[in-house]
C-alpha cells in the first residue's frame, strides 16, 4: 500500500456565516497527480491553502506524512505552493530567484548552484540563468516559478490554477509538461483548476467539488464514464441527461422509463442501489452517440431516441449536433469528421443511437448558480 502524503479529517472552514469547506475527509497518496476540481466558490482553492498553512481550519486535523501540522506555519510544512502570478522577484535573475530559498536556508554555494541548474534543466530553461522575468514570455516565467518551488524538494507540491494566465496553445503544452515533470520527480503533486480537460489531462485521481463538499473522487476515467451526480455529469464534459425512473430488472438490464413516454436500458451493475425507487437523469456523453434519419426499425439491442435537428456545427476533426429531443430537451451529439456520409441538415427528423453499456444514471442536483457559472 502507497504511503499517505497528505490527510484531511473532518475539516471545516467557516468565514463569517460562509462555510467554504464543509467537513471534508481526504487522502492523497505519495507520488500522486491529484486534483480539485469545481466551480467559483466550491471550496477547493480554501482546502489547499489548508494543506499549505495559509489557512487554518475552523475544524478538523491537517497530516503531512503522518504528522499533524494543523497549527504550523507554511514555512515549517514540508511543502511549496505555486501561483497563477507566478510571484517571482522582478529585480532578480533566473538563477537568483530560483536560489532565494536556498539562500535563505543557507546552503553551500556549490550545492545551491547544483541545484538550480539541475532545476532549470528539469524546466527545460538551462541558459536563462541571466535573464530577468521582464525578459520572458508568460510560460517561460511559469517554468521559473515552477523551478524555484523544486528546487526545495518539498514532500508535496501545491498548484492554484498555475497555468490559468497562459493562452490556450502553452497551456496545452504546459499540460503535458507538467505531467512529465511530475513524473519525473516523483513529488505529490495537488493541483487547483475549474478546467476539466487540464484535471483529466493530468491527474492520477481528481476530487469533483461543490459546496465545500467532495461530490466524488477518483481516476479520471471513472469519475468520467460512471459520474455519479448530475452536477458530476454535467461539469465534467458535456452529458445528454433525461428525466426518468428505473423500473423493472431483466438480463442484467435495467429498463429505465422516460418522462417523455420511451425507455431506454442501463445495465443493472451501473445503477446506484439508492436510486431505486427515486426519480433520476439518465444521460450519455456526446461522442457515444450515432445519429442516422429516422426512417426504418432501429437496430435490436440499442437504445434509441427520436428528435428533430435543430443546429449542425462544423468544428474541422467532427461535427457537433444540438436535437431537440424527447420533451423537448437540448441534446448534444459529437461526430467524428470521416467524410464518409454527409451530415443531416437542420428540420431533418433523426434518430440518435447509442450502446446500453453508455448509458448512466444519476441522481439529480441543483442547477448551477450564477456565481458558479461564471468559471
Amino acid at each position: 500500500m502507497p504511503d499517505i502524503d497528505v490527510r484531511l479529517e473532518r475539516v471545516t472552514k467557516q468565514f463569517a456565516d460562509t462555510v467554504a469547506v464543509d467537513d471534508l475527509s481526504l487522502d492523497i497518496e505519495e507520488g500522486e497527480f491529484f486534483s480539485m476540481l469545481g466551480p467559483s466558490g466550491c471550496g477547493k482553492t480554501t482546502t489547499l491553502r489548508m494543506i499549505g498553512g495559509f489557512e487554518e481550519p475552523s475544524i478538523g486535523t491537517v497530516y503531512l506524512g503522518g504528522r499533524d501540522v494543523t497549527d504550523l506555519p507554511p514555512y515549517k510544512r514540508d511543502v511549496n505552493t505555486v501561483f497563477q502570478s507566478y510571484a517571482l522577484f522582478p529585480h532578480l535573475d533566473v538563477f537568483e530567484n530560483v536560489a532565494f530559498g536556498l539562500r535563505r536556508k543557507k546552503v553551500p554555494k556549490d550545492e545551491i548552484t547544483a541545484r538550480v541548474n539541475e532545476a532549470l534543466h528539469l524546466v527545460e530553461m538551462t541558459g536563462f540563468g541571466k535573464r530577468k522575468p521582464s525578459q520572458m514570455s508568460g510560460g517561460q516565467q511559469q517554468r521559473v516559478a515552477l523551478a524555484r518551488a523544486l528546487v526545495n524538494h518539498p514532500k508535496v507540491l501545491l498548484l492554484d490554477e498555475p497555468l490559468g494566465a497562459l493562452d490556450l496553445k502553452l497551456r496545452k503544452q504546459m499540460q503535458l509538461e507538467l505531467k512529465r515533470i511530475q513524473q519525473e520527480v516523483g513529488i505529490t503533486f495537488i493541483y487547483v483548476t475549474h478546467d476539466q480537460e487540464e484535471a483529466m489531462t493530468m491527474s492520477d485521481r481528481l476530487a469533483v467539488m461543490r459546496y465545500g463538499k467532495i461530490e466524488q473522487i477518483g481516476p479520471p476515467e471513472d469519475v468520467y464514464e460512471t459520474p455519479a451526480t448530475e452536477f458530476v455529469a454535467s461539469f465534467l464534459g458535456a452529458s445528454n441527461l433525461l428525466d426518468g425512473e428505473l423500473g423493472r430488472q431483466t438480463d442484467g438490464n435495467t429498463a429505465v422509463q422516460l418522462a417523455a413516454g420511451s425507455s431506454v436500458t442501463v445495465p443493472t451493475d451501473r445503477v446506484p442501489h439508492d436510486l431505486y425507487d427515486t426519480q433520476v437523469k439518465v444521460g450519455v456523453r456526446p461522442e457515444k452517440i450515432t445519429i442516422e434519419a429516422d426512417r426504418g426499425d432501429p437496430a435490436p439491442g440499442f437504445n434509441h431516441v427520436t428528435g428533430l435537428m435543430r443546429m449542425a456545427t462544423y468544428i474541422g476533426v467532427s461535427h457537433q449536433y444540438k436535437v431537440e429531443g424527447p420533451g423537448a430537451k437540448e441534446l448534444t451529439v459529437y461526430v467524428q469528421n470521416l467524410g464518409a456520409a454527409p451530415a443531416p441538415s437542420p428540420g431533418e427528423k433523426v434518430r440518435l443511437v447509442w450502446h446500453p453499456e453508455h448509458t448512466f444514471v444519476v441522481k439529480p442536483s441543483a442547477p448551477l448558480t450564477q456565481e458558479e457559472e461564471v468559471e
